[in-house]
């Protein structure tokens, strides 16, 4: 395991923090969980009618928890003893509560100079908008990511996926591991500040030099969804499926293979420029089925592939024969079907058998290690 013996106390709740050190665990660390009386939030988020919080269940396991009422000098004091032995500590509250709870960076290194230390928050810990409250939506909002998002009207979308959630833990988990190596290499600990506003505008590299160069609001124009190859079709059982044909050769191969060969001439042309085309296409997707034109992406190199549900996704044979899901026993569901964070995670996992739930609130005690 690539993390073996990494001992990680984790603060944060909800979203982010939780998949930041879920990440950390599927490559063998040991996360303890220190959570408030009553528990972190997101043990009922996606609750309703439900026996426990989707949430919670889906980025806690293989963790323990412990339950600290961190207003209390005797919990702070455990919640120290815990930093003392941490090789990680990951906190998430807004800048300054760490601090006068008393287990914030100053603190935790007098306690463990070699301790890396990650603040994960919505704008970081300096700036105008430091102390202000957030969720994934915002921060999108005001990085310029949902602005890229956006229905046929072009009005923003609220998406399905909390991107600003999962690419702050992404953030937080990569300058984890840079700190990890540095520490390796020189025997100091880190502070880490890392927000997901920051993580958001970061990814906008291309988008941010096609606002000023070509004066596009959409990033590259070629990969907007306006040119025919790089679209989106719908099927004749209205499903859809994606056609990403920005190469010649690929191009070249679809059109062939649908026994158009007229059309390979008109390869970077836009919806708008050769409407005609573009109706064509749409006929020809919409005169078969989705499993039609699985088979046809799979039998023609042409970078065709379906969109596929989630559901579908995990029961593909992609997904199937690397192994990407497994099988988690929870006593609110059952059986759950549950993915590896990590690409290859299952050759990660080798060795660890049980995968175990999320764990009950307050379920672990402080050893004597501590």
């Amino acid at each position: 395991m690539l993390l073996a013996d990494l001992l990680v106390v984790d603060f944060t709740r909800l979203l982010p923090g939780p998949y930041a050190t879920l990440r950390l665990s599927d490559m063998g660390a040991r996360v303890i969980k220190v959570e408030p009386p009553g528990g972190d939030p997101a043990r009922v988020i996606g609750a309703k009618d439900a026996p426990a919080g989707i949430v919670f269940l889906a980025n806690n396991r293989n963790k323990e928890s412990i339950e600290l009422d961190l207003t209390q000098e005797a919990d702070v004091t455990k919640a120290q003893a815990l930093i003392s032995r941490a090789d990680v500590v990951i906190e998430s509250f807004r800048p300054g509560v760490a601090d006068r709870l008393g287990i914030g960076y100053q603190q935790a290194v007098r306690l463990n100079p070699r301790v890396v230390y990650c603040s994960l928050t919505g704008y970081g810990q300096t700036g105008l908008n430091k102390q202000r409250a957030g969720h994934d939506l915002n921060y999108m909002a005001i990085s310029g990511m949902l602005s890229q998002l956006v229905d046929s009207s072009g009005c923003p979308i609220v998406p399905h996926v909390q991107w600003a959630d999962h690419l702050g833990a992404f953030a937080a988990v990569e300058a984890i591991l840079g700190a990890l190596y540095q520490l390796s290499q020189t025997g100091k600990g880190s502070y880490l500040d890392v927000n997901m506003t920051d993580a958001l505008l970061g990814m906008l590299t291309t988008h941010a030099l096609a606002a000023q160069c070509s004066h596009s609001t959409h990033g590259l124009t070629e990969l907007s969804g306006e040119l025919l190859c790089y679209h989106i079709y719908e099927t004749r059982d209205h499903r859809f499926v994606s056609l990403a044909a920005l190469e010649m050769k690929f191009w070249a191969n679809f059109c062939e293979a649908a026994h158009h060969p007229e059309w390979i001439f008109a390869q970077m042309k836009t919806v708008s420029e050769d409407r005609e085309l573009y109706d064509a296409l749409c006929e020809l997707f919409a005169t078969y089925d989705l499993e039609y034109w699985t088979t046809f992406g799979e039998r023609v190199d042409c970078c065709l592939q379906p969109v596929l549900s989630v559901d579908e996704a995990l029961a593909s044979e992609y997904v199937q024969q690397k192994q990407l899901a497994f099988t988690m026993k929870t006593e609110s569901y059952g059986e759950l079907s549950q993915v590896w964070t990590m690409a290859g995670g299952a050759n990660l996992q080798a060795k660890n058998e049980l995968v175990k739930e999320p764990p009950q609130l307050g379920k672990n005690e402080l050893g004597e290690e501590f």
